[in-house]
């Protein structure tokens, strides 16, 4: 079906969705540029964010609203793909992801809400193959430099020694970035909805809570701060772990478990030194009792410009063979996780689904739909390195 645009990026006129509609603004122009447009609920905003911007005036601006799931359906209907920031998903999600479904379209989001995916991927999986959908969650630093970066290393290790590593730690080695309004609202959401309904609690700690019908083996909790022989450091529990694991599982079931059914896999940050463990684990504490708090952040608020342009990460992946044998693979960006660099890495997995990629419908991971062809878009254009050895 021919669509009027390539991309639309519904949610502009809040903080992240701004950042992406600048991005596409400024980082495609000419004949390279894809056809969008920008939506919301406020036309008036979202001429305030074209103008903002610096985006040419006829930017086409697309009324649609959560509350009005007809609005939603009229949009899809006119996009290849459609990119969202309008969290909380699990409050405003559901009717945008069975919109995609029933029409046929892709789909990008920023979501780290494990509970509400597994509630979508029930819901619409077959309906998107049938349509041929693909409907592609967590396509920002949650969970894209983890899942692309375990990949990576499986690639190195079956190029090296012709199997995959069964055993792939993940280590969040330097950092440093602000966090958005939005990310507390999630948060927020998922405690009051756990405390609604003790059941999701289970499905909240559950490393394969995104594999319907597989269980793998036992894996390490990454709660406890605990030293590590082989790099000579201390770790620290890292807060976006529970949701990043979860992805990296999905993909390896979706890839028809590449890395193996009894792949063991788990993250951690990295404590400067022994008399920085307990700050950091206090400093992380601290931030998931604040995203947590009725107080802090609201959405549309984040970070500076400055501050965007001032962070970076670098993660380390360590693999092991059963052998003994080892391959490690690193994954750095150059602008603070949460927002600069995430706002670039869920535009171009919007571009790899509309021009680089065919596969079938469904509920997928960036890793499983997209895997090197994105890793090529992102190391060319956004500011990653994907290394392996």
């Amino acid at each position: 079906m021919k669509r009027d645009f390539d991309l639309i990026v519904y949610g502009a006129t809040g903080y992240t969705g701004r950042l992406i509609a600048e991005y596409l603004a400024t980082s495609y122009r000419g004949d390279d540029a894809p056809s969008w447009a920008i939506a919301g609920r406020a036309t008036d905003k979202l001429q305030k964010v074209r103008a903002d911007i610096g985006a040419p005036d006829d930017l086409p601006l697309v009324k649609a609203d959560a509350a009005e799931p007809a609005s939603l359906r009229s949009m899809c209907e006119r996009a290849a793909v459609i990119i969202t920031t309008v969290g909380p998903y699990q409050l405003y999600g559901p009717e945008l992801v069975a919109a995609c479904a029933a029409t046929g379209t892709g789909y990008v989001d920023l979501c780290g809400e494990p509970a509400w995916m597994r509630r979508m991927i029930d819901a619409h999986h077959e309906e998107a193959k049938r349509t041929g959908a693909r409907i592609v969650f967590s396509c920002g630093f949650d969970s894209i430099p983890f899942d692309l970066g375990v990949l990576t290393l499986q690639e190195k290790a079956r190029e090296k020694f012709g199997r995959p590593a069964r055993r792939v730690k993940a280590r969040l080695r330097k950092v440093k970035g602000g966090m958005s309004g939005g990310t507390a609202a999630s948060a927020q959401a998922t405690l009051a909805a756990a405390a609604r309904d003790p059941a999701l609690i289970r499905l909240l700690t559950d490393p394969f809570a995104l594999t319907p019908g597989f269980t793998g083996p036992s894996q390490p909790s990454g709660l406890i701060p605990e030293y590590d022989p082989s790099m000579n450091v201390w770790l620290v529990p890292f807060p976006m772990a529970p949701i990043n694991t979860k992805n990296v599982h999905r993909t390896n079931f979706l890839l028809g478990h590449a890395y193996g059914t009894d792949f063991v896999y788990d993250e951690m940050m990295v404590a400067p030194g022994f008399g920085e463990i307990g700050r950091v684990t206090t400093e992380t504490f601290a931030t998931m009792v604040s995203l947590f708090g009725s107080g802090g952040l609201k959405p549309g608020a984040g970070p500076t410009r400055e501050e965007r342009e001032k962070g970076f990460y670098d993660i380390l992946f360590l693999g092991e063979l059963p052998d003994g044998r080892r391959v490690e693979a690193v994954v750095t960006g150059d602008r603070d996780p949460g927002y600069g660099s995430t706002s670039k890495m869920i535009a171009e997995s919007a571009l790899c689904l509309a021009r680089d990629v065919q596969g079938e419908g469904g509920a997928w991971t960036p890793g499983a739909m997209m895997g090197p062809a994105l890793r090529k878009r992102l190391k060319e254009r956004a500011g990653l390195t994907f290394s392996a050895r």
